[in-house]
């Protein structure tokens, strides 16, 4: 169980930095506090996946990474959703 958990962790992980490296336009914006954010909310969209998903293999660590690419977007619309209510 723990190193499942750590293997959905890092494809969070690796779809959160993913989605940073095509979010952020040059090295300074990389280093920004809003791209370790994305990293770190795909490392935690992994772990969700991992509790909904606790069987790993290829097609559950897929959508773990693209769960962590596209996490940080879905939960930042959802923000900016309840924020302009």
């Amino acid at each position: 169980m723990d190193i499942t958990l750590a293997l959905f962790a890092f494809m969070g992980f690796l779809g959160g930095l993913a989605h940073s490296f095509l979010v952020c336009k040059n090295w300074r914006e990389f280093r920004s506090f809003k791209s370790v954010r994305l990293i770190v909310i795909g490392v935690i969209v992994g772990v969700v996946y991992f509790f909904c998903y606790s069987e790993y293999n290829f097609p559950n660590g897929v959508m773990a990474f693209i769960s962590g690419y596209a996490g940080p977007s879905f939960i930042e619309s959802l923000v900016l959703r309840v924020k302009g209510k």
